[in-house]
């Protein structure tokens, strides 16, 4: 069996300030860095046999802080643009609730949320799934049916986008798929099976972040 381990990188600067952030490469923020590095403590027992990473570096960070509350050095690790954020078009850097005020909390929920809510300039939900998942079928699914154990740390949206896959969640269901911070996915993986046979959550406390 191989297991698959999701995480969400840690609060970012533009997390903290409220700030669509998409494909804009800002780091972590140092409670970023900490909440991560407590999550890594919950998967210290997990031997991990490689890593996927966006090609944002909050999700490079994260993996370092990951690796130092599991108490691993290292891990052969792959940067991929397919696992990278949504592209927020022309919201990015605009802040959050001060958009929600200017379009009201329908269309606000619609982008935040939605399957395939359209932003300007942007990427729909829709659109992120149309680059993980063939990048996930093509490139870990084959590790995971081999046995490997793979940790993954991506966004928000690449994540809820792969969840829908792995847990056949229907798109009329999507806005009430969350990935928080703090949290991390196990999916367990047996050979010959496409989709995970056991999931499992684990989790630690942490301040609300502007996500």
């Amino acid at each position: 069996m191989g297991l698959l381990v999701i995480c969400r990188h840690g609060e970012s600067e533009w997390n903290l300030l409220g700030k669509w952030t998409g494909w804009t490469d800002v780091g972590l923020t140092e409670k970023g860095w900490a909440d991560s590095v407590r999550m890594g403590s919950l998967i210290k027992n997990i031997r991990f046999d490689e890593a996927y990473t966006s090609a944002l570096k909050r999700t490079h960070q994260t993996l370092d802080a990951l690796l130092e509350g599991c108490g691993m050095g290292s891990l052969p690790t792959t940067q991929a643009a397919e696992l990278n954020e949504r592209d927020y078009g022309d919201l990015t850097g605009k802040n959050k609730w001060q958009v929600k005020d200017e379009i009201g909390e329908k269309a606000f929920n619609g982008i935040r949320r939605g399957w395939d809510y359209p932003v300007p300039g942007g990427e729909t939900l829709k659109d992120v799934y149309a680059r993980v998942v063939p990048y996930f079928e093509r490139e870990i699914l084959p590790k995971l049916q081999a046995g490997e154990n793979i940790l993954l740390v991506a966004h928000g949206n690449s994540i809820r986008a792969l969840i829908k896959h792995l847990d056949q969640i229907p798109e009329s269901e999507m806005e009430h798929v969350e990935m928080s911070f703090g949290q991390s996915l196990l999916y367990t993986f047996e050979a010959g099976n496409n989709l995970p046979t056991k999931k499992e959550i684990l989790s630690v406390n942490i301040d609300p972040v502007n996500a």
